[in-house]
């Protein structure tokens, strides 16, 4: 059973569009150097950035934690490397998934610190 968590808790994101901006011209750039390939990993990096700067609010408004990913490099490329695969035995059909897997895979790795 799980237990009951107060209400009134808020998550707040200060990740500015500028930082955005920056990360993807960054993986662009990675992706043409490594022809493509980088696009794999890309999608991880894109969606842990914002997670990493996101705080947990409590209900009188006072920071209760921070949230981060505990997601390491070597692990992204396993599972980047079986959805390279995935995605040539599907014809490309399997990218349609890929986004949830890493999305649900990087939610697995969140805590709160």
């Amino acid at each position: 059973m799980i237990p009951a968590i107060p209400t009134g808790h808020r998550l707040s994101c200060d990740f500015s569009v500028s930082e955005g901006i920056g990360t993807v011209i960054l993986w662009l750039l990675i992706s043409i150097v490594t022809l493509g390939l980088g696009l794999f990993v890309m999608p991880y990096y894109l969606l842990k950035a914002p997670i990493n700067r996101t705080t947990l609010i409590g209900p009188s408004g006072e920071v209760v934690g921070r949230l981060h990913v505990d997601v390491d490099l070597a692990s992204i490329i396993g599972h980047a490397i079986i959805w390279v695969l995935l995605t040539i035995v599907t014809l490309g059909l399997a990218l349609i998934v890929y986004q949830f897997a890493v999305l649900k895979r990087l939610l697995n790795g969140v805590t709160i610190q």
